[in-house]
């Protein structure tokens, strides 16, 4: 059976129009769906108002345990269950997740490279089996950004690494497609021009892309994990905006091998 997972920007959560009109959309989406939300908009302004710091390096947020306090109580809390009583009023039965919820998403705390992003944490593993019984039973998660280690710890971890290894891993059972939604109609060939969508990407033209520059910046772990979702048996993966996931004829980017 189809099975959509849909991983929302933090502009989307940031806009009530944008989002209600997703949401809408989400909820009409035939077959089952699981939905994957960050919030850090939100939780920078949170940490303001409560004299928290942040710490950002090349567009990462450094987690200390203040961060990871807010990070707990505006994605898991705020955002999450926000949505999830969205989703009710429009008849589509949702269950909100953190990683610890019923053993959902485990990860481990990120290497100390060049920085200590303190805590931060990698997938290691997703429990399908769980995310399979709630799905066939009518029931849709939405899962926050949030993992834990299987030992009491809680991580901040990025939203689209969670959508891609939920999509990765539900492949086995099911026919998998992921839709990464933002603000824009797609991945763009000039930042300047929001009508000069590249309609396809494959391993090819990305690394075309790469070397002019084309895609850079915050593009580049989104399209990792893309690819990361094709290369492991992930049937469809579409990056666009709002009207995508409710029209196929859309304008998007679609990422193949």
């Amino acid at each position: 059976m189809k099975t959509s997972i849909v991983k929302i920007g933090g502009n989307l959560i940031e806009d009530e129009n944008s989002l209600d009109t997703l949401l809408k959309n989400f909820s009409k989406i035939e077959g089952l769906k699981v939905l994957v939300h960050g919030g850090g908009k939100k939780a920078t302004q949170m940490s303001a108002k409560l004299g928290i710091e942040t710490h950002m390096v090349d567009g990462r947020r450094i987690t200390d345990k203040d961060t990871l306090n807010v990070i707990t109580m505006v994605y898991g809390g705020l955002v999450n269950k926000t949505i999830v009583a969205k989703l009710q009023a429009l008849d589509c039965n949702a269950v909100g997740l953190s990683g610890a919820d019923l053993n959902s998403i485990k990860s481990m705390k990120r290497p100390v490279k060049t920085y200590d992003f303190g805590f931060v944490g990698d997938v290691t593993e997703v429990n399908s089996k769980m995310f399979s019984l709630l799905l066939n039973n009518g029931i849709s998660p939405v899962c926050c950004a949030i993992t834990h280690d299987g030992n009491g710890q809680l991580f901040n971890t990025n939203a689209d690494t969670i959508a891609s290894e939920i999509a990765i891993a539900l492949s086995n059972n099911f026919e998998t497609e992921l839709y990464y939604c933002f603000e824009k109609k797609g991945v763009l060939r000039s930042i300047d021009d929001k009508d000069s969508v590249i309609t396809d990407i494959n391993s090819k033209s990305y690394l075309e892309l790469l070397e002019q520059n084309i895609i850079a910046d915050g593009m580049l772990p989104k399209l990792h994990n893309c690819f990361n979702a094709v290369k492991n048996n992930v049937s469809k993966v579409f990056v666009g905006n709002i009207d995508m996931i409710a029209n196929p004829d859309q304008l998007k980017t679609t990422i193949t091998l």
